[in-house]
């Protein structure tokens, strides 16, 4: 006993020391992650419809309905700039390297973390308006999350590093559709448009940088071949039906809104 007492810290006058509790270390890139949030909220935006969003949850590839992919879409920017000229420009111009026709309205301050920003999406003559969710960012990468209702539930990633040739830039997407009638869809060509999106958007990213004709590589894999009935209930979220109808219903609800 006499020991132990021996070999603890006193302040001079016979006391213990007490050393301060300094909790568990938070990881260095704490502050690049959005907190948890569970229903998103967010104003109207000029220039988007803005719904399907607010009170809607975020989801993950384990609450999708069809099969899991991964996709992987990058391209070589040579030595035009370096990984983080790369993010930063991507974060400051997201919106300006979309595809014409499709509409992305974020918070004012760009894309940070904990940011949910609109969308009004062309899908074949059909304004879909939906969001996502900026889940983590920091000077070499940036992830975005779905909400209920999107076309697919899980995590778009964009990153950009240090290759051999010069600096690569990739766009990341693990996904489920979230409901059968979305998995219909991407059976029936949806697939083929959401690759062709991402491959413009790099190729509108490679040509800030000066690359004229840049070359994209795309990788497709199957994660899990399974699709969840369980989840077969998201259908009740489907941000397309829901575009549909307010799309059908807008002139009753503006010609009320002037009585």
């Amino acid at each position: 006993m006499a020991d132990a007492d021996r070999s603890q810290e006193t302040n001079g006058v016979g006391a213990v020391e007490a050393k301060p509790d300094a909790g568990p270390a938070l990881p260095r890139n704490a502050s690049s992650w959005a907190t948890k949030v569970d229903r998103l909220q967010v104003e109207q935006r000029e220039g988007v419809r803005g719904t399907n969003v607010s009170g809607r949850r975020l989801t993950s590839p384990i609450q999708g309905f069809g099969r899991m992919w991964q996709k992987t879409y990058t391209t070589n920017l040579g030595e035009a700039a370096t990984p983080k000229e790369v993010i930063a420009t991507w974060k400051a111009h997201f919106p300006e390297f979309w595809p014409k026709g499709n509409r992305f309205a974020g918070a004012l301050a760009g894309i940070s973390p904990g940011d949910v920003a609109l969308l009004d999406l062309s899908m074949g003559g059909v304004k879909l308006s939906t969001g996502v969710f900026v889940l983590y960012a920091d000077e070499e990468s940036f992830t975005l999350m779905t909400p209920e209702g999107h076309m697919f539930a899980g995590w778009i990633s964009f990153s950009a590093e240090s290759g051999a040739a010069g600096t690569i830039a990739q766009a990341q997407v693990l996904m489920r559709a979230n409901d059968p009638l979305y998995e219909i869809g991407l059976t029936f060509g949806g697939h083929r448009k959401e690759d062709l999106f991402w491959s413009q958007t790099l190729t509108a990213l490679a040509q800030r940088f000066g690359v004229s004709s840049p070359l994209i590589e795309t990788k497709s894999v199957c994660v899990d071949r399974r699709r969840q009935w369980s989840k077969a209930g998201n259908t009740w979220h489907n941000a397309m039906i829901r575009s549909l109808l307010q799309t059908a219903t807008r002139p009753f609800r503006g010609g009320r809104r002037r009585s």
